[in-house]
């Protein structure tokens, strides 16, 4: 090799070390996720961090669970920035109040003003006395705020809507959040991609081996609609081929919409064709042994649509 190629060389070595270095500084603050998986309901919260800050999606439906929850996330020694709810149901924002206490900080978001909006009504319905047999009653905490409980949750002031549809965490890393949904498990829902994570977070539009929600006002044509949307969001997503993370459940590959699209398939044929709740039961809990929330999300769904 000539004097020329040994400078050329070096010159492209020491270049690459350095390129490298770039790398390796950025790469040491990749985005990571942890999930805390909430005992009741078996819901997901789920904590980015970059090693500078943090943000945690949905803050579970017991108090007590959000308080180990905030207990974890304390623990990392990193600003809490942002506290996102995924949509309207007390599975995902009961823990607000205590996030918020916990964490004045931390800017408690949402995606649209129609999941804002949604939050604040399905308090009302919970306070009411809509929720099921099965599930506690709301935090006094999270009851409106009004003249007559001046001490209640401020919903329009303390939540907030973001400007865009991403979230960029202090450090860096950006959550991508989609919302053009017709309604389906929830009248509203946010769904989460992430490129540097290459994953994609569902929401309640993702069970793994959890029976589906599909109690209170979640009608036929709600439960047609989410399958709808299962296939467009798989074929939104095919190329990229993430890992898919559910509300519910384990994190999977794409193949858990074609399996949570032959759920919904079996349920809608079963609540149609039985002759009684237990017949229902029965057989979707025959179809799907290993899954969970047998006793919660499939009763009041069978419930819900059989009469």
């Amino acid at each position: 090799m000539g004097p020329l190629r040994s400078l050329q060389a070096l010159l492209g070595a020491s270049l690459l070390v350095l390129a490298c270095g770039a790398i390796q500084s950025a790469c040491a603050q990749d985005l990571q996720v942890e999930i805390y998986k909430g005992g009741f309901a078996t819901v997901n919260s789920f904590i980015f961090s970059n090693g500078k800050s943090l943000v945690v999606m949905d803050v579970q439906r017991k108090t007590h669970e959000s308080q180990k929850l905030a207990d974890i996330i304390r623990a990392k020694n990193l600003p809490l920035t942002h506290i996102l709810i995924s949509h309207g149901h007390t599975d995902h924002f009961t823990g607000m109040d205590l996030f918020h206490k916990e964490f004045p900080d931390a800017q408690i978001v949402v995606a649209s003003d129609a999941i804002r909006r949604d939050i604040k009504n399905y308090a009302i319905y919970m306070d009411s006395g809509g929720e099921t047999g099965a599930e506690p009653a709301l935090e006094p905490a999270l009851r409106p705020r009004s003249a007559e409980n001046p001490d209640g949750f401020d919903y329009e002031n303390t939540i907030h809507v973001l400007p865009g549809n991403t979230l960029t965490l202090d450090g860096g890393g950006t959550l991508e959040l989609t919302t053009d949904y017709e309604p389906a498990e929830a009248p509203h829902m946010t769904t989460v991609y992430s490129r540097d994570l290459n994953s994609l977070f569902l929401a309640d539009f993702g069970y793994n081996k959890v029976h589906f929600w599909m109690g209170d006002d979640i009608s036929r044509e709600r439960i047609a609609t989410w399958r709808e949307e299962l296939a467009k969001i798989k074929s939104r997503y095919a190329a990229l081929n993430p890992k898919v993370y559910p509300g519910h459940g384990d994190p999977a590959d794409m193949t858990l919409f074609d399996t949570m699209i032959r759920y919904i398939d079996d349920f809608t044929r079963v609540t149609s064709e039985a002759k009684s709740r237990e017949e229902a039961m029965q057989k979707m809990m025959a179809l799907y042994p290993d899954y969970g929330q047998a006793d919660f999300f499939l009763k009041y769904s069978v419930e819900n649509h059989v009469k």
